[in-house]
């Protein structure tokens, strides 16, 4: 779908400032091909009906059609478009999750900010999540970011919080281990000690020595398994593997 010069995108945004100095940056961009623009969801609507985009850049309050009700629009295209939102508002992360939106940029929008936008979706293409994973809306310096459970090698608790490590940092989740332990059990991720959970997708190697467990990761880390969880990760990963 993609330009051969580069991704052709739609910037939607009621505020007409804001609209110019996003497809202005946009613009500005080697990877971007084409920048596309209108000022009402409902008109975007109207334009993707007939013309494909790669990406949509996306305001969440606007008049009439919001932008997430767009995204989920989009959603049941034959061809969706890939979504990213440019909001002010930071409480509408959980609801961008929901519609598998790539990337949740906070205005005002900077340049190297809306640049690691950009690489998000160029490697969305080759790493679309499948339908059994999730993005999870996560906080990282004051920016709201989507990290896909897919790419976390494991969790670990952090009183009430639970921390999420993947191969580019770590990110903490006002969630309690024991909740994501429930929700995400059937997605690979287990026990291995009182404070942490492993994905078994991301588990290289099982380790035993001297009657004491651990795992080594896709990512080079190395963790202890208590002796309590060590026979039911050992039989899974038996399982997984045979």
């Amino acid at each position: 779908m993609s330009l051969p010069t580069g991704l052709r995108v739609l910037v939607v945004d009621d505020e007409r400032p804001a609209l110019d100095e996003l497809a202005f940056l946009l613009g500005q961009d080697a990877r971007i091909g084409e920048v596309l623009m209108c000022d009402s969801a409902t008109q975007g609507l109207v334009m993707l009906q007939s013309d494909e985009v790669d990406v949509v850049f996306l305001d969440i309050q606007m008049p009439g059609l919001s932008g997430i009700e767009l995204a989920q629009v989009l959603s049941r295209f034959r061809t969706p478009p890939k979504i990213v939102f440019v909001t002010a508002h930071e409480e509408h992360a959980v609801d961008a999750f929901e519609v598998r939106a790539v990337d949740y940029v906070l205005k005002p929008v900077r340049a190297d900010r809306l640049a690691e936008a950009v690489r998000r979706v160029v490697d969305d293409g080759d790493h679309a999540p499948t339908s059994q994973d999730l993005v999870v809306p996560v906080e990282l310096g004051g920016v709201t970011r989507l990290v896909r459970r897919s790419d976390v090698t494991h969790v670990e608790a952090q009183g009430d919080y639970a921390r999420l490590h993947t191969s580019d940092g770590s990110h903490l989740l006002r969630v309690p281990l024991s909740q994501l332990e429930s929700e995400w059990g059937p997605a690979g991720f287990v026990r291995i000690h009182r404070s942490l959970l492993v994905a078994l997708a991301h588990v290289t190697e099982l380790r035993m020595d001297g009657g004491h467990c651990s795992v080594r990761l896709s990512d080079g880390s190395e963790l202890g398994v208590s002796r309590r969880q060590t026979r039911e990760l050992r039989d899974l990963y038996l399982r997984r593997d045979g």
